[in-house]
């Protein structure tokens, strides 16, 4: 499992770094590196606070959108019999493949 934490709305992987002892956050979907350091959790939301905001001043500052931009489309490769299966679940909830997929991506990802 992987360490994360929301700061204010923004998901960020935490992960420890054994050569400064520190724990090390680092915001995911941002369109640039905003990341944070801090000893504890408390210490993390903390910094990860300040650092989520001069992120987000800088963007405005510089007019640039601070979220990536996606296209919503991906290709994803599964072995054939894999495939078969999905496909059988889909049409047994009365589901497109497509819409089947995007309903268990949107519950793993916690949406």
């Amino acid at each position: 499992m992987i360490n994360q934490m929301t700061i204010n709305g923004v998901k960020a992987v935490i992960t420890y770094d054994s050569d400064i002892d520190l724990f090390r956050g680092e915001f995911v979907g941002l369109n640039g590196g905003a990341d944070f350091y801090a000893p504890d959790a408390e210490g993390l939301r903390r910094e990860g606070a300040i650092s989520l905001k001069v992120f987000m001043d800088a963007c405005q500052e510089d007019g640039v959108e601070p979220f990536k931009a996606y296209s919503g489309k991906f290709v994803l490769r599964i072995p054939p019999e894999d495939h078969a299966a999905v496909t059988r679940a889909a049409i047994a909830s009365g589901k497109s493949l497509n819409q089947w997929a995007v309903d268990v991506l949107k519950q793993a990802a916690n949406q």
